[in-house]
């Protein structure tokens, strides 16, 4: 597990090169029964159910601020999309922001601390909204998302939960009054995409080499652990005081505490 999330951690864009380069070099005296890398490759999804259960112990808490988002993970080149037989059955198409891709969606809740509180990976077709029950388990106060959670009827299934779902309004929709504070954390709301790119970019848990399904997930999963272990993760930098705040009630006239969204 170790080996595993190191990788993550260092500066290699290859595991082979960094089991073979870095660790049969430097890390011998510390594991001395090393094996070799394609053995170390079979042994992997070994790891899978406890790196699972540390990175449990490793998530964030609910702080009453909380973004949703999801991201890409492709699992091959668009043209090997029908050739590739490992994910046969499991992966599917689906459409980022930028363009067309096969593989994985990647759903992610955090805190306003950069802290990941729940997530989830559905294949590339799933709805961004279908998951938001299971996820928000352990989850309280205010969920800020894009326009892609907009849903009357998730945003009432989650209130009953204690939670508001706090999205942007789509062109077509009428303009909607809403809280001044509310407001300005939906425009933090670019702290969870910092924090997929710092995955992806960073921790590195997207590649088109896997082998096996769970090595992918080992993968990801190792990947997110080592996002856990960076000292500075992107943040609001609210204070105890601050988040005391946000949460109480409002008493003011309307005209004081909203603003038209534009």
């Amino acid at each position: 597990m170790t080996i595993i999330i190191y990788f993550h951690q260092s500066s290699y864009r290859n595991f082979k090169d960094y089991y073979t380069k870095h660790v049969c070099n430097f890390f011998a005296k510390y594991f001395p029964q090393l094996v070799s890398y394609n053995r170390f490759v079979e042994l992997q999804k070994s790891a899978l159910i406890p790196l699972c259960w540390y990175l449990h112990l490793r998530r964030g808490h609910s702080t009453g601020i909380n973004f949703i988002d999801a991201t890409s993970l492709e699992i091959c080149l668009n043209p090997r999309a029908k050739r590739n037989r490992v994910f046969k059955g499991l992966a599917n198409w689906g459409k980022s922001s930028v363009r067309w891709y096969f593989g994985f969606k990647l759903h992610l809740i955090i805190n306003e601390k950069g802290e990941i509180i729940s997530f989830m990976i559905t294949p590339a077709n799933v709805d961004d909204r279908k998951p938001v029950p299971e996820m928000t388990k352990n989850v309280f106060g205010k969920l800020f998302g894009d326009k892609g959670y907009i849903s009357q009827q998730l945003f009432e299934l989650l209130f009953k939960k204690n939670i508001q779902l706090i999205t942007s309004v789509k062109k077509n929709m009428k303009n909607r009054l809403m809280p001044l504070i509310d407001k300005i954390l939906l425009r933090k709301r670019s702290l969870i995409e910092t924090v997929n790119d710092q995955l992806k970019n960073i921790s590195q848990i997207q590649h088109t080499r896997h082998r096996s399904v769970c090595n992918f997930m080992v993968n990801v999963i190792a990947g997110i652990i080592a996002y856990t272990y960076q000292d500075k993760k992107p943040s609001l930098n609210l204070t105890t005081e601050d988040l005391n705040s946000l949460q109480e009630p409002y008493f003011f006239p309307p005209e004081t505490l909203a603003i038209t969204i534009i």
